[in-house]
């Protein structure tokens, strides 16, 4: 297949029979030039018809800055909380007239400061995946990068919540109030969530060990019926069983509620479980799901207000996580 070559402002203005400014002003919305409505019409359906696409580059140095914000994610799945976040940052950069391009990194990709040339961002959000020298590279090139931090980086913001040992503390206090002595932890079984898991899973332990408990019994739930029932049997068949389980995230718990009742046991009866995220089919499940809430939404529009340069008129754009008490725990 022979591909077609680019079109250019030049094939749009000989087609149109206007010269090149007159297309550049029109598709810049740029009415103040005497351009009749007639002709600024007929210029914008023939660059329809053409496919025609102002460059970004040029129309950033003819307005002084660029629209578009990358958003980079790193080699994990999506998730119920990476689409939050990602959705109220959107929401909120796109009305304030900004462009956002959402970038799944992997060991494959380009590097950001190439993609960067290439998209012309004016600013990154790198939710993972960017290396300091990236990062130093885009500053001094003047492209703007929000790094979200966790509290193992004492000199940044606390922003991506979702990696915070807290999680893991806040479920272990919950569930040793309730007079759980014996956790559990239940690991997912995709190798890439580690960023997010392993952090989480520190919290449990430390928590567990500040609070005088045994340290926690941790191992990989898959989100299958039969594996799951085969990971909550590795929970109870000791000598020591737990009496509740810590999972990752609440799809992991969900995969913990089947497995439990793939051996006739019940949630909180048997084993107390609580999950992290607050999935909307938490307060579906059975019983209704006990978990931990972050509040990705709100990370989002923090993210967003970073890049806005408003961080100062958001105060409580990150409120704390907290546990959100249902029946199965």
């Amino acid at each position: 297949m022979t591909r077609r070559g680019r079109v250019t402002s030049a094939d749009v203005a000989r087609e149109a029979g206007v010269s090149r400014t007159t297309v550049s002003y029109v598709l810049n919305g740029d009415s103040h030039r005497g351009i009749s409505e007639v002709t600024a019409q007929r210029v914008r359906e023939v660059a329809a018809r053409l496919g025609y696409l102002p460059s970004a580059a040029a129309r950033s140095l003819r307005r002084g800055r660029s629209e578009l914000v990358l958003v980079v994610i790193g080699d994990w799945p999506t998730s119920y909380a990476v689409s939050e976040t990602v959705e109220h940052l959107t929401r909120t950069l796109t009305s304030r007239g900004l462009a956002v391009l959402v970038h799944h990194r992997t060991p494959e990709s380009r590097p950001i400061t190439e993609l960067c040339w290439t998209v012309d961002a004016a600013a990154v959000i790198a939710l993972e995946g960017v290396s300091d020298r990236e990062e130093e590279t885009l500053q001094a090139a003047g492209i703007h990068v929000t790094h979200p931090r966790t509290r193992e980086r004492s000199d940044d913001p606390d922003i991506l919540l979702a990696a915070s040992p807290e999680l893991g503390r806040l479920q272990v206090e919950h569930l040793a109030a309730a007079g759980h002595r014996r956790v559990g932890y239940a690991l997912p079984d995709d190798p890439r969530l580690s960023v997010f898991a392993t952090p989480r899973l520190n919290g449990v332990r430390a928590a567990c060990q500040r609070l005088g408990l045994a340290p926690p019994r941790d191992q990989q739930v898959p989100l299958d019926p039969r594996g799951a029932a085969a990971a909550v049997a590795g929970f109870l068949s000791v000598d020591d069983p737990v009496t509740a389980i810590c999972a990752y995230n609440d799809e992991v718990a969900l995969a913990v509620l089947a497995g439990l009742r793939a051996h006739g046991l019940t949630a909180p009866t048997d084993v107390a479980v609580i999950g992290v995220d607050n999935i909307p089919a938490a307060v579906l499940a059975t019983p209704p799901l006990t978990t931990v809430d972050f509040h990705p939404a709100a990370i989002g529009r923090h993210l967003a207000a970073i890049v806005l340069g408003e961080t100062a008129i958001a105060p409580d754009a990150l409120p704390s996580p907290a546990v959100v008490v249902r029946e199965s725990a």
